[in-house]
């Protein structure tokens, strides 16, 4: 068995933007992909290659931001015309509307129950919202700059939010104090994100640079220097032992944090990668960019073992406790325990020993179905060991990955409902949730015709008055 059999593969490549792809994102099934862009549009890009792409109008500039919702029937919609969109993502493109900022919306995240909104601005603040009726719940105000990201802790406590007044600030959603500032020397973060066990957090910096964070030592627990341009995006693996970083240099790169080493290099996109993001199961990985492509990759690297950890993860997130910070990574595919290094290559350094080269025919699509050229796309492997002099280790500290002894828990109880009965729960609560956004443009329309109607009684009882006082002698 060759290891270019577990090489990253191009298998979809979507074209239909007409300008900068800035956010993409995987439905829960992973049956649709939601992007943004800078042509003022979200899309909707339907896997099945027979299925045409929905193109969703609304937004009067440029959209920064998307996610689907936790259950995968919404889609939430940030931009810089100040407002929020959510849309069901079907032909219909029914949305609704409601102005969140008094500037550009750079970043908007569902929580985990899917009940609750947050979103940065560069109006300096954070804001929480209920889905249903988008009712404002509070602002978090301790920003004196940009903010270009905030997202939930994966148990919905805690909110990360990053800045151009170079701080990476931790939040408690309860109490709505700041518990904890990072501070970036060189650069600021432009995007942030929860490690999946929530005890860690990754900050994509201009500095060319990716930093790992210990939350509850403060400690900073890795520090990659393996791009030559700004880090514009990153994405945990749902497994906690990978990362994906989009950046400037027009690569993407997959770090293992468990070697603390850079992985695979990606030569794909022709200009800046803006974005990226890995499926709910960490099977795919879609990245975006300046030349207003989507590449859907496949990731193959991870063996079908870690696939069973994130299921187990996913089945185990309400009942499981994060382990002491003095712990080990427990890794479902390795036959040890392994310690986490710091790694800070240089970047401009170039790579060596790339053992493997895999070259895949990408498929495009647009919204019209047709097939525009081929391109090339290249995966180069880089093998490194902690002895290697361009590598300066700087720490040992480990990330927290959840045990694998809870897999026979598990398995027990894996019985417990019927596939049956889940599927037809699942599009029970897809119907609630559409029936929710119904009702919710409903009451919109409903407002818009009572301000109409107290408009016209207020016009006809001023006429009424202008005609009383000229009969009055």
């Amino acid at each position: 068995m060759t290891s270019a059999q577990f090489d990253p593969t191009l298998e979809r490549h979507f074209k239909g933007h007409r300008d900068t792809v800035t956010s993409v994102d995987f439905s829960c099934n992973m049956k649709q992909i939601a992007t943004g862009s800078m042509d003022s549009c979200v899309m909707i890009w339907n896997m099945k290659p027979q299925m045409r792409a929905y193109r969703f109008d609304g937004h009067k500039d440029a959209v920064i931001s998307v996610e689907f919702s936790p259950s995968g029937h919404l889609v939430a919609s940030a931009s810089r015309d100040k407002t929020v969109r959510l849309w069901v993502p079907s032909m219909k493109a029914e949305s609704t509307v409601f102005r969140a900022h008094t500037a550009t919306v750079r970043s908007i995240n569902f929580s985990g129950d899917g009940q609750t909104l947050v979103t940065a601005s560069d109006d300096k603040t954070i804001k929480l919202w209920t889905v249903h009726r988008q009712k404002f719940l509070f602002s978090l105000n301790q920003h004196i700059n940009w903010v270009r990201c905030a997202k939930f802790s994966p148990d919905d406590r805690l909110i990360v939010s990053s800045s151009d007044d170079k701080t990476v600030k931790l939040w408690d959603k309860n109490s709505r104090e700041c518990i904890h500032s990072f501070y970036e020397h060189a650069g600021y973060a432009s995007h942030v994100d929860f490690h999946p066990s929530g005890t860690c957090i990754a900050a994509a910096s201009t500095d060319n640079s990716v930093k790992v964070w210990d939350i509850r030592s403060h400690k900073m627990l890795q520090h990659y220097q393996v791009h030559s341009g700004v880090v514009n995006s990153l994405s945990f693996h749902p497994a906690g032992n990978f990362l994906i970083t989009a950046s400037g240099d027009s690569t993407v790169k997959i770090l293992d944090l468990v070697e603390g080493k850079l992985l695979y290099t990606l030569h794909g996109h022709q200009g800046p990668v803006t974005c990226v993001a890995f499926s709910r199961t960490g099977e795919y990985f879609a990245s975006g960019g300046s030349d207003e492509q989507v590449m859907v990759w496949k990731s193959n690297f991870d063996c079908s073992e870690c696939g069973d950890t994130v299921r187990l993860q996913n089945k185990t997130t309400s009942s499981m406790k994060a382990p002491p910070a003095s712990s080990v990574a427990h890794l479902p595919f390795r036959a040890h325990p392994s310690v986490l290094h710091s790694q800070t290559s240089e970047p401009s350094e170039p790579l060596t020993r790339q053992d493997s080269q895999t070259a895949a025919h990408t498929q495009s699509s647009s919204r019209s179905g047709s097939h525009s050229r081929a391109t090339h796309s290249h995966t180069y492997r880089n093998h490194s060991t902690s002895s290697s002099s361009s590598h300066h280790q700087t720490q040992t500290q480990s990330l927290p990955q959840q045990a694998p002894h809870v897999q026979g828990q598990t398995q027990a109880s894996d019985g417990g409902v019927p596939p049956d009965l889940a599927s037809t729960l699942e599009h029970i609560i897809g119907q609630l949730d559409i029936l929710t956004q119904t009702v919710s443009i409903l009451e919109q329309r409903l407002t818009l015709t009572e301000d109409k109607l107290k408009e016209c009684l207020e016009n006809q009882m001023e006429i009424g008055l202008h005609l009383q006082r000229r009969e009055e002698p």
